[in-house]
């Protein structure tokens, strides 16, 4: 969608609109183009590994674009980026025909979540749930439990995705892969069973800036998507469901809990609905890394308010986890920029306030929060 402002927000081009429809109704065949283009290009990728993958994730919201941009900005990094839509199946030949098009200077501007973060087209973003949804059609249906764990087996999307990181680590000539994946929260044993040396940076928020934060968000997609239809497509199309008029619950194995959260939301009620599911998908991780001592050490959790009130520890923590080398200057320029939020404040009654506390307090308190 456009970065500009205003009514422009949450327009998406006509050609954009054209073919991103196109690979969005022919999977499989984007799935065949994706394993010709492989063959093509193997002798390029041949000696290009998979290593040390990063995979940021965590509830919309939580600081995951920061952690991803901080993470993109390190030159040993390569990751999906705003240009890559919508041809993300095949990035060799799409990047080759980029590399013909005469280029426009670009000027950052503020992403259409009004949130301050300035993108352009060479932004790092969450592009990979399409390589996902092309192969985990339902996926993104809140009926049915989303959770790929150890036991997992999926060849072919294995090979596909292996493939596809090598050939976009070759594009960029870059050494090692990170991705922004919201979603992988329910996926994190499968990923690791494929990359056992992956590591994880799983963010979180207190409650109440978390909810208050979703809200916002939620009317301001809603209303953008009411007056361009285009945009809600787009957000079909690239995977994101979070936010607008078609916000999914992802499902983390408990089909009552994802029932309840959508019929909340269906009838206004939005603080009840942000605080079970608030609640049931951080109770998950909790669950998730308590059974799986492996998979925990190759995981930080990664709080917002730490990120903002204490950045310089707190991206310490972060690069030493991912094992990437950074000057003392660099650390202190990317910490310079993190602040908590001036733009909103919550406003929540008192009684909301209780039922988020009473919902949410539990789980919070795993995580640190309310002790």
């Amino acid at each position: 969608m456009s970065s500009h402002k205003n009514d422009d927000d949450f327009s998406v081009p006509t050609w954009m609109h054209v073919l991103g429809g196109w690979v969005n109704r022919h999977p499989r065949a984007w799935i065949r183009l994706g394993n010709m283009e492989t063959r093509l290009v193997q002798e390029m990728i041949e000696d290009i590994g998979v290593d040390r993958p990063l995979y940021v994730a965590g509830l919309a919201r939580s600081g995951t674009t920061v952690l991803l941009e901080r993470l993109a900005e390190h030159p040993e990094i390569g990751t999906h980026r705003y240009v890559d839509f919508p041809l993300l199946h095949t990035p060799y030949w799409w990047n080759r025909w980029l590399s013909l098009v005469p280029q426009r200077e670009e000027v950052a501007r503020e992403r259409a979540h009004k949130d301050g973060i300035a993108v352009t087209s060479q932004s790092p973003e969450a592009f990979e749930e399409m390589l996902w949804m092309s192969f985990f059609p339902d996926t993104h249906d809140p009926s049915k439990s989303s959770i790929l764990g150890r036991d997992a087996q999926h060849p072919a999307f294995e090979r596909f995705y292996d493939d596809h990181i090598r050939k976009l680590l070759a594009i960029h000539k870059r050494k090692r892969y990170a991705a922004k994946g919201n979603y992988n929260l329910a996926r994190l044993g499968y990923l690791h069973r494929l990359y056992p040396d992956a590591r994880f940076l799983l963010a979180i928020r207190s409650p109440v800036g978390h909810i208050a934060s979703l809200m916002k968000q939620q009317a301001l997609f809603a209303c953008g998507e009411a007056q361009n239809h285009r945009a809600l497509e787009h957000m079909r199309r690239v995977g994101h469901f979070e936010f607008g008029l078609d916000r999914r619950a992802i499902n983390v194995g408990d089909d009552a809990l994802a029932s309840k959260v959508e019929a909340l939301w269906r009838n206004g009620d939005e603080v009840e609905g942000w605080a079970h599911y608030w609640a049931g998908l951080y109770r998950h991780v909790a669950e998730t890394l308590e059974a799986d001592a492996t998979l925990r050490k190759a995981c930080l959790i990664v709080r917002y308010e730490d990120l903002c009130g204490k950045p310089m520890q707190t991206l310490t923590d972060v690069y030493t986890l991912c094992q990437l080398d950074v000057a003392p200057s660099v650390l202190e320029q990317a910490a310079a920029g993190l602040h908590f939020p001036t733009y909103y404040q919550p406003h929540f009654s008192d009684q909301e306030m209780r039922m988020i506390e009473e919902i949410t307090g539990k789980v919070a308190a795993r995580f640190g929060y309310g002790v």
